[in-house]
C-alpha cells in the first residue's frame, strides 16, 4: 500500500503546485545564497583597507580586491553543504500547498480546517530543519562506529523523523493534534517504513531537494488511507 502512495504521488509530480512550491523554495535559497555571498564580499571589502604598506615590499593595492575575491568563493563553497538543508526549509515553509493540490485531485470531499499563519510555518520548518541537524550530529558516533551500517542507520533515524512530520503535516489539516498523535502511534510502522523509503533519495544529489515535496504528497495519501480505515 505504501507503494502505491508513492506511484500516486509520483503521478501527479507535473502538478503545477508540486512545481511552484519546488520553485519557490529554490528561489527564496539562491537569493538567500547571493545575498550572502554579496554581503560577505562587502563586508571583507569595509575591514580589509585599499592599501597597505610593508617594509622593503612597498604598497600593495590588490588586498581588498583578493580578499572580497575568496570571500565571495568560500561562500559559494559553503553553499554547497548549505543548498540542500536551506532549500527543504524554505520548501516546507509551502508544503500545504502540496497537500492541498494532492487533495483536490484525490479526495475532494475533504474538509481540510484553515491554513496555519505564514508565520508559525516557518517557524515550524525552522524547528524541524532545526531536529534533522541535530539528530544526524548526533548520529555522526554510530557512523563512526559501525560504518559498513551508516546508511540504513541514516534512512532508519532520517525515516522515523521524516514520517513523524510528514504525516503529522497531512494529518493536523484534518485533525486536532491529540488524535493525530494516536493515529501516527497506531500505524506506526507503515509511518516508519514510508519516512525511511523517503530518507533514501536524501542521500542522492540534485534528487534531495524534491524529498520535501514529494515528501508531503506520500504521506497526504498515506493519511487519509489510514484515516478512513479507522
Amino acid at each position: 500500500m505504501i507503494l502505491t502512495d508513492i506511484s500516486r504521488a509520483l503521478a501527479q509530480a507535473g502538478d503545477p503546485a508540486f512545481r511552484g512550491v519546488l520553485l519557490r523554495g529554490l528561489g527564496l535559497t539562491l537569493a538567500l545564497l547571493v545575498a550572502m555571498a554579496a554581503g560577505a564580499g562587502w563586508l571583507v571589502a569595509w575591514l580589509v583597507p585599499d592599501t597597505l604598506s610593508l617594509p622593503l615590499v612597498g604598497e600593495l593595492t590588490f588586498l581588498d580586491s583578493l580578499a572580497s575575491g575568496l570571500s565571495v568563493i568560500g561562500v559559494l563553497a559553503l553553499s554547497t553543504v548549505l543548498m540542500v538543508p536551506v532549500a527543504s526549509a524554505f520548501t516546507g515553509i509551502f508544503l500545504d500547498d502540496v497537500a492541498a493540490a494532492v487533495e483536490a485531485r484525490h479526495y475532494p470531499d475533504a474538509q481540510a480546517q484553515p491554513d496555519a499563519p505564514i508565520l508559525s510555518a516557518i517557524a515550524d520548518s525552522l524547528r524541524f530543519l532545526a531536529v534533522i541537524v541535530v539528530a544526524n550530529l548526533c548520529a555522526l558516533v554510530l557512523y563512526l562506529i559501525f560504518p559498513p551500517f551508516a546508511p540504513f542507520i541514516f534512512w532508519g533515524l532520517n525515516g522515523f523523523l521524516l514520517g513523524r512530520e510528514y504525516f503529522m503535516l497531512a494529518a493536523l489539516r484534518h485533525l486536532d493534534e491529540p488524535a493525530a498523535r494516536r493515529l501516527r502511534r497506531h500505524h506506526g510502522g507503515q509511518v516508519w517504513l514510508a519516512g525511511a523509503l523517503m530518507a533514501v533519495p536524501l542521500t542522492v544529489p540534485l534528487l534531495n531537494l524534491i524529498v520535501p515535496v514529494l515528501g508531503a504528497a506520500v504521506f497526504t495519501h498515506l493519511f487519509h488511507r489510514v484515516n478512513r480505515a479507522a
